[in-house]
């Protein structure tokens, strides 16, 4: 049995290591094109706000690591062709320029995804960057060491620009976030948790809404950025609007994606051609609530699905048993998080539903740090199963999204949560949690 991954990050290596586990007389061997393996690139606004120094920490196996486990891994490698009826792949060593072929009998693409970069003007300047692997954080720390970059502009108010707007403020850069769409993070929550977040985020730094990016100016370095609405000075510019998947090594195969590219496999990660697999941010994931795929590019569906694509590789029959969408982030006194679908999703899937919303305290009032929270809960008008969460507030906010994952995988009911057992003591709670009064007042 030969085994090719095309990939060396979370979903390529988690593949790699389980299904040598599985079949240790396998053959596996991945190609990557770059020099980094098993890169965590959630780290990179940590990095980047000096929460730790040391790169390396992102990192979770090198190559010689791979090797030790009896993994072929051949960074710097690019592969640039596949041939899927004589399961042939065409590889070029990027150190030399060399061209080699090589076979499979089954293969992963796990090519990951790229930042989009809209059609902005002069997007070649210096101190404009994206963030996405190693090399650009290091770029962008270096540059912020710099005395003379100040003043910066973030564009795009999703997950990454909401946690880089948070750490560039950290270190006392003068920092304005530039959004499209009338709120952040428009496509992950719906409005009523969306305007706390706006708020608290208002107080930290100058937030833009529904004004585009047109282009930039300067002669060597980028001096301004302009918009619809106005032009803003600008030493630094992080574009961040989002990814897509790395799709030109595959969009002439036939296999069946997404219109944005990501790739659609069956519950085995299988694609629709023989023997080719996929998993990570090239993939599209079956949602456990809509039973439609959707492209969710987080680490923990790379990871889940690499792993399930692994065993499979090595001769199993493990099933992929779907994503709720399930995440969270911390930005300025804000945590928020959330899992399975929108009250906006709801309508788009012509489900019926209902909705409640609560207001109240994260923990008890005699209890230093007490902050409000928020929760929303999307639920089925007439079975009332639990559909949607989100959560914002102060600490403690964010993990109670845990509870409404759980309770939607096990198609709990809106009035389970109200005597569900919740644990109770001043510092976290209250003796009805947040949740518990959710349950209590869902008509």
């Amino acid at each position: 049995m030969k085994i090719i991954i095309i990939g060396a990050q979370a979903a390529g290596a988690s593949a790699a290591a389980k299904a040598k586990r599985i079949n240790p007389e396998a053959t596996i061997r991945i190609y990557e094109k770059s020099d980094i393996v098993s890169f965590g690139a959630c780290g990179l606004p940590y990095f980047i706000g000096d929460h730790f120094s040391d790169a390396n920490e992102m990192i979770s196996r090198t190559p010689q690591q791979f090797e030790k486990d009896g993994i072929d891994i051949k960074i710097l490698h690019e592969v640039v062709a596949i041939d899927t009826l004589s399961k042939k792949l065409k590889i070029k060593d990027l150190t030399n320029g060399h061209c080699f072929e090589d076979t499979y009998d089954k293969l992963l693409l796990a090519v990951g995804a790229s930042p989009i970069i809209p059609p902005f003007s002069n997007d070649k300047l210096k101190n404009i960057f994206t963030l996405r692997d190693i090399y650009d954080g290091q770029a962008i720390k270096k540059t912020l060491n710099d005395a003379q970059v100040n003043n910066i502009i973030v564009v795009g108010a999703g997950y990454i620009g909401l946690e880089l707007v948070e750490s560039l403020v950290a270190l006392n850069k003068k920092v304005k976030l530039i959004q499209l769409d009338d709120r952040v993070l428009v496509d992950a929550f719906d409005a009523q948790i969306t305007d706390i977040i706006a708020e608290n985020i208002k107080q930290y730094c100058d937030l833009h809404l529904q004004e585009k990016v047109l282009g930039f100016d300067g002669q060597d370095k980028v001096t301004h950025v302009i918009t619809d609405k106005d032009q803003y000075p600008a030493d630094m510019v992080i574009i961040a609007t989002g990814v897509k998947p790395n799709s030109s090594i595959y969009n002439n195969l036939g296999i069946n994606t997404l219109k944005n590219g990501a790739i659609i496999t069956d519950a085995l990660g299988q694609t629709n051609i023989r023997d080719i697999y996929a998993a990570g941010d090239c993939a599209a994931l079956y949602h456990k609530v809509s039973h439609d795929m959707v492209y969710i590019p987080l680490a923990t569906g790379a990871n889940k699905l690499g792993k399930v694509v692994g065993e499979n590789l090595a001769g199993g029959h493990c099933q992929f048993p779907g994503t709720l969408g399930t995440s969270a982030l911390k930005v300025f006194d804000i945590e928020a998080g959330r899992t399975g679908i929108t009250e906006n999703d709801a309508k788009k899937a012509a489900i019926a539903y209902k909705t409640v919303v609560v207001k109240d305290k994260n923990h008890s009032n005699y209890v230093a740090g007490q902050t409000s929270i928020t929760a929303k809960l999307i639920y089925h008008a007439d079975t009332r199963i639990i559909l949607g969460g989100q959560i914002a507030g102060g600490v403690g906010s964010a993990l109670r999204v845990n509870v409404l994952a759980t309770a939607i995988w096990a198609k709990m009911t809106i009035d389970e949560l109200t005597m569900l057992d919740f644990l109770y003591a001043p510092p976290f709670s209250r003796p009805w949690d947040v949740l518990n009064i959710a349950g209590s007042i869902a008509k």
